[in-house]
Formats: C-alpha cells, sequence, structure tokens
C-alpha cells in the first residue's frame, strides 16, 4: 500500500444506546476520544457523530459525502435489532464512503448458515454443522457440539450452556434457541482445540496481522473454553479473567502458512473488504474457520488493535490505514 495519507477527514460514526448504563456509555464515549484522538494527532480532521436512535439518515443529512470518509464503528442503529447492515444501507445509498464491509456482507454475516455454505463450497476447513428449526435431531450423533442461534453475532447467545454432550442435552440448548432468539438454531462439532483470532486488512493485496490465541489453559471443564459473550464483556466475571490473549502465537512455519492461507481464503470468500476477522480452532493439524466478523471491534484492548501493534502499527495509525483502505473509493480521495 502506498505511503498513508493523514490529511483525511473522517467522521468517525458509532452508536449509544440510551437504555445502557451509564457506565457503560462512559466506557464508549472513552474509548471513541481514544480512537479519534489518536486519528487526530496523525493529522486526521474528526467529526464524532453519535447514533442514538434509528434516525441515521438524519444525523448524516448535514454532512457532504464528498468531504469525508466516515468511519463506521457502529453495531447497531439503537433499538433496531439485527441492524447493524442496515446502516451500511443507509450510508450506500446516501453516498458515502465508508470503513469496511459492504451492506451485502454484513448481512451476510448475520446469517451464519449462509456463511458455512459458502466456506463449504470453497473448501475451506469448518466444523461439521446442521441447521434445526425443531427440536427433532436425532440424525446428529456428533459430540461435543456447540449450538448457537443462527443469526446473531457478538456471541450473543453463547455461554458455557451452548456446548452439549448427549442427545438430551442437544435437544434442550435447540430448544432454549428457538424459544429465547425466535430464530434456527445452528449445531457445530465442537472443536476443542486452541482458538486463534486473525484481523486481516487489505483489498486486492491483502494481508494478515498476526494471530492472537485465546488462552484457555487454566480452564479444564470443557464448558469453559469458549469465547462466550461474558468472556468478551463482562470484566470482572470469572470467564472474563480467566482467559488471557496471547501475542504472537506459537506456531511451526509451515502451520503459519496454512493458517495464512485459510484465513485469506474465508476472508475473500466472504467479500470482506478493508478489515475483518477470522475466528479459527487449531486441532490435530487442522484449521477450522469458526466465524467471519467483516465488522471487528477496534477499541484499545481488542486482539485486532494488539495484533497491529506487534508488527509496529500504533493505534491511530491501524485506524488510518483503514481509512486509507476506504479513502480508494473515495471520488476526492483516492488516488
Amino acid at each position: 500500500m502506498h505511503e498513508l495519507q493523514y490529511d483525511i477527514p473522517v467522521l468517525l460514526l458509532h452508536n449509544i444506546n440510551p437504555e445502557w448504563t451509564s457506565e457503560e456509555k462512559q466506557e464508549t464515549g472513552q474509548d471513541v476520544a481514544i480512537f479519534g484522538n489518536a486519528l487526530n494527532e496523525l493529522g486526521h480532521s474528526i467529526e464524532v457523530v453519535a447514533v442514538e436512535d434509528d434516525c441515521l439518515a438524519d444525523r448524516l443529512s448535514v454532512f457532504n459525502p464528498r468531504d469525508y470518509v466516515v468511519f463506521n464503528w457502529c453495531e447497531e442503529l439503537p433499538g433496531v435489532p439485527h441492524s447493524e447492515p442496515l446502516i451500511a444501507a443507509v450510508m450506500e445509498k446516501m453516498g458515502f464512503v465508508f470503513t469496511g464491509s459492504s451492506y451485502d456482507v454484513l448481512a451476510l454475516a448475520h446469517d451464519k448458515p449462509a456463511v458455512k455454505r459458502i466456506l463449504n463450497e470453497a473448501k475451506i476447513p469448518t466444523p461439521l454443522w446442521n441447521v434445526f428449526d425443531n427440536t427433532e435431531a436425532e440424525d446428529w450423533n456428533i459430540f461435543p457440539s456447540i449450538v448457537k442461534p443462527a443469526h446473531e453475532h457478538c456471541s450473543i447467545g453463547i455461554t458455557s450452556e451452548s456446548i452439549v454432550t448427549s442427545p438430551a442435552e442437544l435437544e434442550n440448548r435447540i430448544a432454549f434457541v428457538l424459544d429465547t432468539y425466535r430464530q434456527p438454531a445452528l449445531v457445530e462439532e465442537f472443536i476443542d482445540g486452541r482458538e486463534l483470532l486473525n484481523a486481516v486488512w487489505g483489498n486486492g493485496k491483502i494481508s494478515m496481522l498476526p494471530s492472537v490465541e485465546m488462552d484457555y489453559s487454566g480452564l479444564t471443564d470443557l464448558r469453559d473454553r469458549l469465547f462466550t459473550y461474558e468472556a468478551k464483556y463482562v470484566p470482572g466475571s470469572r470467564l472474563y479473567e480467566s482467559i488471557d490473549m496471547r501475542v504472537p502465537v506459537e506456531l511451526e512455519t509451515s502451520a503459519k502458512a496454512e493458517l495464512e492461507r485459510i484465513v485469506i481464503a474465508a476472508y475473500q470468500a466472504t467479500g470482506c473488504r478493508d478489515y475483518g476477522r477470522i475466528d479459527v480452532r487449531y486441532l490435530n493439524d487442522v484449521f477450522y474457520v469458526i466465524d467471519v466478523n467483516p465488522n471487528p471491534d477496534i477499541n484499545p484492548y481488542t486482539s485486532m488493535t494488539h495484533a497491529a501493534a506487534e508488527v509496529g502499527y500504533s493505534y491511530g495509525a491501524m485506524g488510518s490505514r483503514i481509512v486509507n483502505l476506504a479513502a480508494a473509493r473515495h471520488p476526492v480521495f483516492s488516488r
């Protein structure tokens, strides 16, 4: 990639849900300020746009799409379930160039069975799977397994109870997903191996940042060896405090090359743009893709931030590179 342009104006778009606690709102505000300041220190002018309701078009209407690249740090329109793709749809309709993947790819990521089919068709290793819209799962005989809502993200619906080891547990967990989330259940073979989070960036020329390993070595219970919602987002919880991030990852040179091949293949097969994260489990010399995230979090403490730092990118430079990738599609800032 060319030398980074630091004079590209950025609209930093993020969501704040009015239903969040004051602590959650404060934490989000701090993260946004840290990221905005990191970009600004490099030379990017920053306008912060907080999305607090479903009126995104109104919030953006005062800005000219020719004057900015939007950094899309939104995961939802507050109060609108499964609305992450809609944010991209609004910006596409209004003519804004924004970081990250398109509406189509963000919508695909919310359809886990569709992603699994793409991986299967591309011959990219992924755990054996099936989808159930009722509790009749007599034909499934692979245990342990993991049961997930088929159309959620951010580990929503994934707890220690998602791991099942018998037909009875499987039936009960499928019933829980059907009743709680009102959507089919995705059942996969549970790969009880090393978990590697792999940040990827680029368009055309794509590269993988150093892998980050979720270290479960201190957890002996099979059901705890899982990056659940609690483990990701609840500081002070047992799992949050028990799981460490390790970077760099210790792998043989040949294994690293195979991991990179699989991760980049998954990024390309699902149409990710600018940046994304491919989560993998490694067992018996096979890297299994377990999740494709085209809109990963990039707060100062996430795996992508740690991976970028490992190869010399400051927090601001990581963000600037993503801005520059998007700017290549901009009518004014492309070069």
